[in-house]
């Protein structure tokens, strides 16, 4: 059997992952509890390959989201992700429109890739993905194109990588940058999670030399 490891041939997108697109995504939130609790912000982040086969950011989407009715919102969240939900020009999006707004550019990446699902590249993603899929039920958004439980664990990735499952260890491990001024916005740690996904697959795929500390 030949391990798909290092030296492996370079596969296009939709070979790589059994047709799977990844995308990262990062939820900023008013709590814990995905059914009862306000998704306030959300990114994606969607990845390509350069001529080289090497894994990179393509482009970002993200919105501020309007709380649902009814919606909790944890003071104590507030205070770890410095969102001010009434603030004037915060421009936010009702979750129908804030879910077509980032979305639709996932729907239109995987077609262009010929994929057939994409899946979510989360830090701990359980969580990034319950919010998202919540948010899909309560607005009967009818064109998601994530898989409904299947993602991909930059958490694990960086624990196996370079020993770090904290998202800003494993990302400084890896040898990438990290501004702690700028973490826990949506749009900054989606793509430092991007960042890290891109780096240990192309480690992992012969496209770069070793991650500092691996």
């Amino acid at each position: 059997m030949v391990s798909p490891g290092v030296n492996a041939p370079a596969r296009g997108i939709a070979g790589r992952f059994r047709g799977y697109l990844p995308v990262a995504v990062d939820v900023e939130t008013g709590g814990f509890d995905a059914a009862t609790d306000a998704l306030l912000e959300i990114a994606v982040v969607l990845l390509d390959i350069d001529d080289d086969g090497r894994w990179r950011i393509e482009a970002t989407h993200s919105t501020h989201v309007e709380p649902f009715p009814g919606a909790r919102i944890d003071p104590k969240a507030l205070e770890f992700n410095g969102i001010i939900p009434d603030h004037p020009l915060r421009n936010a999006r009702p979750e129908r429109e804030a879910l077509r707004l980032v979305l639709d550019p996932v729907r239109r990446a995987v077609r262009a890739h010929d994929c057939t699902r994409a899946v979510l590249v989360g830090h701990n993603p359980a969580f990034d993905l319950s919010f998202l899929n919540a948010a899909v039920k309560r607005t009967a958004f009818k064109r998601n194109p994530f898989h409904p439980f299947t993602t991909f664990d930059t958490a694990t990735l960086g624990g196996l990588a370079v020993g770090q499952t904290v998202l800003a260890r494993a990302v400084q491990a890896a040898g990438l940058e990290w501004d702690a001024r700028d973490a826990h916005s949506a749009i900054y740690d989606a793509e430092k999670t991007a960042e890290l996904f891109c780096a240990v697959v192309n480690r992992w795929d012969g496209r770069e030399g070793r991650l500092r500390g691996s």
